[in-house]
């Protein structure tokens, strides 16, 4: 999703790219650096693969890949960044640094525990609250000015 809002920010389209992913090329600023960004079409817990192999197609190495994605230990609303570290039981994160190391940048978009005995898969699976929903659209544009501050 905060992909979806930075390739709108920079009139990008995502295209499908051989890597199990789609792909959009865009410019952060005037003169810039191209930056890739890059959904994954596979399994989440499968995302190392799919970076592997943008990596190597872009000439990127581990120190210039961002990644985005859910934190369950950070409170729904809560946006931080972080570089390397290990995966915290995030089994995409887990592929990811399994297949390509762990020295990549993160933004780590907090979603919250799941409320009593809920499953943590089911939790992170499902849609957002009615509530959360209404805070989602201003969170997202945080979280691509986290990305577009890392990237500059």
């Amino acid at each position: 999703m905060v992909l979806d809002v930075l390739a709108k920010r920079h009139n990008a389209k995502f295209k499908v790219h051989k890597s199990v992913a789609l792909t959009a090329e865009c410019l952060f600023v005037a003169g810039g650096k191209k930056v890739i960004l890059a959904k994954s079409t596979g399994f989440m817990n499968l995302s190392g693969a799919p970076v592997q192999a943008l990596m190597k197609f872009y000439s990127i190495p581990i120190e210039q890949v961002l990644v985005v994605h859910d934190e369950l230990d950070i409170p729904f609303g809560e946006i931080r960044s972080k570089l390397a570290g290990g995966h915290a039981g995030h089994n995409g994160l887990r592929d990811i640094i399994a297949r390509c190391g762990a020295e990549f940048y993160r933004i780590r978009f907090g979603i919250g525990r799941p409320p009593g005995q809920m499953d943590v898969a089911a939790f992170v699976l499902q849609d957002f609250s009615t509530i959360e929903r209404k805070e989602l659209p201003v969170l997202l544009e945080l979280a691509a000015d986290q990305v577009e501050e890392k990237v500059a």
